[in-house]
């Protein structure tokens, strides 16, 4: 075994050795995607979409993992998670692109920019939340909005991307100055990719077309009309480096809805968000094909999010992922449809919601329901909408209608996910390379090593 390792080591140097350093490089982060999200997101390509190979990062020929723990817990938040992937030290929790004794650190996206590398920041949720705040900020609390809008505008990206801003009001709602501080700093703030094509500036911040909707940009699996997917901002991140900085970029993409979903325990809502993910990661290796001996891909994850497993306790050795396929909207969505029907105070029979979950989630048509549990659902909504004493769950991003999480509890019982909680893990995440440099990444990482292993096959 020590010899095949040997000459294994020997023949991954000997490739390094032969290739330059690369001049494009794409940074995929899934947001929570921990190895149960990936796994069952293959399950579900491999059995219900009956794809004829694995999905595309699990076809990268390099595979590691990564530890994930921050300097102040063995469970990291996005910040300090955030930071270690693009600075390469470790901080506390809350703390984004500072030490634990709040020294401000440099991003690998600084680094590369001074050396000439066009540079794009990419998300499907808030352009200025942890993960792709710690590209570009400096502040002791991820909570610092404004702060980080305007250290966005400072940064002088090429192309920076999400759903909506919150920096553009204070605490009290009242609007700041934030807007006019990205004009003043030469970006272009447009909603929506139709936007793009009137733009003069050569740095664009592209904001989701439904500035209600602040949190993300929609989940996939409740498919909104016109909104903007993670495939599409890729694109035009990639088509607009190419324009302006075609020698040599850098490409940052998050699929925070990724850990959205996770946190909300939408097992459905996840799995088509990775599956969303990897179609974005498709645009950045279709490139990888025209420029092989000059591109970097790597894929990895800030933290696990939920705990997520293929398996619980209900089906044992079982799973149905084809159920998954009539879910019709996330957990959010119908949690959000739940409160507004108690809002609207309208009469709702239990024969009502009764054909709503039909439509919307296959039960008693696809989706077995047993007695149990439907005398369960029944028992909940009744204390959720008659008598109106049910307490809301409470996570992350989202405050879940009783019912809501009574109905996602016996989709899951159903699929055969499971979950350990509504926050996150210490699990270590997956980590997929390809292209210059890849074989750096086959090994255990630690997550801080990521970023300093790009930028050690750029320097060499």
């Amino acid at each position: 075994m020590k010899l095949r390792s040997l000459f294994t080591a020997i023949f991954l140097l000997a490739i390094a050795a032969a290739w330059g350093a690369p001049r494009y490089i794409f940074y995929f982060i899934g947001d929570g995607m921990g190895m149960g999200h990936v796994m069952a997101a293959e399950t579900y390509n491999r059995e219900v979409r009956k794809a004829q190979e694995p999905l595309l990062m699990m076809r990268f020929p390099v595979v590691g993992m990564s530890m994930t723990y921050s300097a102040s817990s063995p469970v990291t938040d996005s910040a300090a998670a955030g930071t270690a992937l693009s600075t390469g030290h470790k901080t506390n929790n809350n703390y984004l692109g500072v030490t634990p004794d709040t020294t401000a650190v440099e991003s690998m996206a600084k680094v590369l920019q001074r050396d000439g590398y066009g540079i794009g920041i990419c998300t499907s949720v808030y352009p200025d939340d942890a993960t792709p705040g710690a590209f570009f900020a400096h502040v002791p609390s991820r909570s610092m909005y404004y702060e980080i809008g305007k250290q966005a505008a400072e940064s002088g990206y090429e192309f920076l991307a999400g759903s909506n801003l919150r920096g553009t009001v204070d605490k009290k709602g009242i609007p700041t100055d934030l807007y006019e501080v990205l004009q003043k700093s030469g970006y272009s703030v447009v909603r929506g990719t139709d936007a793009i094509s009137s733009v003069t500036t050569d740095k664009i911040f592209l904001l989701s077309p439904d500035s209600t909707r602040i949190s993300n940009i929609g989940y996939t699996i409740d498919s909104i009309p016109g909104a903007l997917t993670l495939p599409e901002i890729t694109r035009q991140c990639l088509s607009h480096l190419e324009k302006l900085s075609p020698d040599k970029f850098f490409m940052m993409v998050e699929g925070g809805n990724i850990d959205h979903a996770a946190h909300a325990n939408d097992g459905g809502a996840v799995i088509k968000e990775i599956v969303n993910f990897n179609e974005a990661l498709q645009i950045a290796y279709d490139f990888y094909l025209q420029h092989p001996d000059e591109t970097l891909i790597v894929v990895t994850a800030d933290h696990d999010t939920g705990g997520m497993a293929l398996g619980n306790k209900y089906l044992k050795y079982q799973a149905h992922l084809e159920y998954i396929d009539y879910q019709r909207m996330s957990k959010d969505e119908f949690s959000d449809q739940c409160k507004a029907i108690l809002k609207s105070r309208r009469v709702f029979t239990w024969d009502d919601m009764r054909k709503m979950l039909e439509d919307k989630f296959g039960f008693w048509k696809g989706v077995p329901v047993s007695e149990k549990q439907e005398q369960a659902l029944k028992e909940k909504f009744e204390q959720t909408f008659e008598l109106r004493n049910s307490e809301d769950q409470k996570t992350l991003y989202n405050s879940f209608n009783a019912f809501a999480v009574e109905v996602f509890d016996v989709l899951d019982a159903a699929t055969g996910i499971g979950w350990t909680t509504t926050s996150h893990t210490g699990n270590p995440v997956p980590v997929y390379a390809i292209g210059v440099g890849a074989e750096q990444f086959a090994r255990l990482n630690n997550n801080i090593d990521i970023p300093q292993r790009i930028l050690n096959a750029v320097e060499k």
